[in-house]
C-alpha cells in the first residue's frame, strides 16, 4: 500500500481577513476506496492546551506534532499578543518560553480568535484572574455561540466578566479582581466549561471543584498533571487548589481522533478499502466513535497501543463491513459529540434505522449541526428526521445533490466522505472553514482515494 505522510503541504496564511467569505466548494465524484497508511494532524484540543499551559509555565516548553490550523494558531497568536515568546522552527514544532502565571502582558488590542470556541472559552477562564483588561472577539460564526455558560460561573468565582446581552461574544474581562475557588455542578456536559473553570482555579484562592454530568474530556486535567500541577480527576469530578506553579515540559501531540473519524468512516463504507491510521489519540473520554461504529458492525482493528505523555495512542486498521443501524447509547454522546456529523453518514449507509438522543449540544456548535445535517441528508435523498436532541436516520445509501455546510468544517468533511457511496456527484458549499481544524484534508483524502476537488 502507498504511504501517505503528514507533510508540509499547507502554508498557513499569517494574516486572514476577518469574517472572510466562505466561498470554497468541494466537488466529490462518486465511488472510490480509501487505502494506504496516513497520519492525521495533531489533536486540536491538546494543541490548544499545550500552548496555554506552556505560556504560563516556568521554563521552555517544546511541542511536537502541533496542529497548524487556524483555530490553534489563533490561540498561539493570542499569547504572542500577550508578550509570550513563541518560535516555530519546523512544521508541527513549537517552542514556548513560558512567562509564568503572572507574566502575561496586557495586549495592545482585542484578541481576535477567529472561529475557535475552544480558544475563547478556555481563555476566558485563564484570563479571568489576570491583572489587566482584555476583550475576546471572533468571526461571525463564533460571535453567535453561547458564552454565558462560562462567564456566569466565572463571575461566581469573583471575575469581572461579561458578554453581550444575548449571551454571545465579545467577552470582556476586567483585570485585578481576586478569584475564589468554588464547587460547581455543571448543568450541561461541557468539557470547555470545566476546563475554563479549572484554568481560572489556578489563580483562585482555595479549592476549585467541578462536578460533571457524565464522562467529559479530560485533556486539561491530563496536561496539568504533565506540567507538574496537582489535580484530581475522574469519578465524576475534577478538583485543584490554586496558587501552584507549572513547570515547562516536552509535549508530543497525538493525532486527532476527530480528524481520523472521517477516514475511519470512509473506509468502513467504501468497498475495497484497507486503511491504516497511525498515531491516533485514544483518550477514553474521546473514543465514542470507535465504540459506536463497532456496535454498528465496523471492522476496526487496533494494531499498536502506546502512550504519548499522559495520552493513550494507537494505530488503527479499518476495512469495510456491512453496517447496521442502532440506538446509540446516551452515555456515548459526550464521548463522540464532535464526531456525530460523520457518524450520521455511516448511519445513512447502514441497513436499518439509527437513533440518536441526548445530543442537544450539537445545536450550539459552529452551526446547528442537527438541522444542517438533516437538511444535507435530505438533499441526498436520505430519510432523516431531526429531533430536538438528536436524529433518526433510516439507512439505504445516498444519492447525488448539493449541500450547504453553513461554514461548519465537520459537516463539510463528513459529506465529502459520503461521496464514496453516492450514486452521483456531490457538491458541498462553504467549505473554507475546513482550514480551521484540518488544512490538509483535501490533499490526504485525495491521495488516499477520495475523488475530491475544490472550486471557488
Amino acid at each position: 500500500m502507498p504511504t501517505i505522510v503528514n507533510g508540509g503541504m499547507w502554508i498557513q496564511k499569517q494574516k486572514r481577513v476577518k469574517n472572510s467569505a466562505m466561498a470554497e466548494t468541494f466537488i466529490i465524484q462518486p465511488g472510490g476506496k480509501l487505502t494506504g497508511t496516513l497520519k492525521v494532524p495533531g489533536d486540536k484540543s491538546i494543541s490548544h492546551r499545550a500552548i496555554m499551559l506552556g505560556a504560563i509555565a516556568e521554563g521552555t516548553t517544546k511541542i511536537y506534532g502541533f496542529l497548524e490550523a487556524e483555530d490553534t494558531l489563533a490561540t498561539l497568536a493570542a499569547f504572542k499578543a500577550m508578550g509570550v515568546r513563541i518560535d516555530r522552527p519546523a512544521t508541527g514544532e513549537v517552542i514556548i518560553r513560558g512567562a509564568g502565571k503572572r507574566g502575561l502582558q496586557e495586549p495592545a488590542s482585542e484578541l481576535y480568535l477567529g472561529n475557535s470556541g475552544t480558544s475563547m472559552r478556555l481563555l476566558s477562564g485563564l484570563l479571568a484572574g489576570q491583572l489587566f483588561d482584555v476583550v475576546l472577539t471572533g468571526d461571525a460564526s463564533l460571535s453567535r455561540r453561547p458564552m454565558q455558560r462560562v462567564t456566569e460561573p466565572l463571575a461566581t468565582m469573583g471575575a469581572k466578566i461579561e458578554c453581550d446581552k444575548e449571551g454571545t461574544p465579545p467577552v470582556r474581562i476586567q483585570g485585578g479582581h481576586p478569584l475564589k475557588g468554588i464547587t460547581y455542578d455543571l448543568p450541561i456536559p461541557s468539557a470547555q466549561v470545566k476546563s475554563a473553570l479549572l484554568l481560572a482555579g489556578l489563580y483562585a484562592e482555595g479549592e476549585t471543584r467541578i462536578n460533571e454530568k457524565g464522562v467529559l474530556r479530560d485533556h486539561t486535567e491530563r496536561m496539568l498533571e504533565a506540567f507538574g500541577y496537582p489535580v484530581e480527576y475522574g469519578k465524576g469530578h475534577a478538583r485543584l487548589v490554586g496558587g501552584g506553579e507549572l513547570q515547562a515540559q516536552s509535549i508530543t501531540v497525538p493525532g486527532d481522533i476527530s480528524s481520523a473519524t472521517f477516514f475511519i468512516i470512509g473506509a468502513c463504507i467504501a468497498e475495497g478499502s484497507d486503511l491504516i491510521l497511525e498515531n491516533v489519540g485514544m483518550n477514553p473520554t474521546r473514543d465514542g466513535v470507535i465504540r459506536i461504529l463497532r456496535r454498528m458492525g465496523a471492522k476496526i482493528e487496533i494494531l499498536r497501543e502506546y502512550r504519548a505523555g499522559n495520552e493513550p495512542v494507537a494505530d488503527l486498521r479499518i476495512q469495510p463491513s456491512p453496517l447496521k443501524g442502532i440506538v446509540i447509547p446516551e452515555e456515548y454522546v459526550p464521548l463522540a459529540i464532535d464526531e456525530f456529523p460523520a457518524i450520521f453518514i455511516a448511519a445513512a449507509c447502514a441497513e436499518g434505522t439509527t437513533v440518536l438522543r441526548g445530543a442537544s449540544e450539537m445545536r450550539v456548535k459552529e452551526s446547528d449541526r442537527i438541522h444542517v445535517m438533516q437538511q444535507g441528508l435530505a438533499a441526498l435523498n436520505v430519510d432523516a428526521k431531526a429531533l430536538p436532541d438528536g436524529m433518526v436516520i433510516t439507512g439505504g445509501g445516498v444519492q447525488s445533490g448539493t449541500i450547504d455546510s453553513q461554514g461548519d468544517h465537520r459537516i463539510a468533511m463528513a459529506f465529502a466522505m459520503a461521496g464514496l457511496r453516492a450514486k452521483g456527484e456531490i457538491h458541498i458549499l462553504n467549505c473554507e472553514n475546513v482550514k480551521t481544524s484540518f488544512p490538509e484534508f483535501v490533499d490526504l483524502a485525495s491521495e488516499s482515494g477520495l475523488k475530491i476537488k475544490t472550486a471557488s
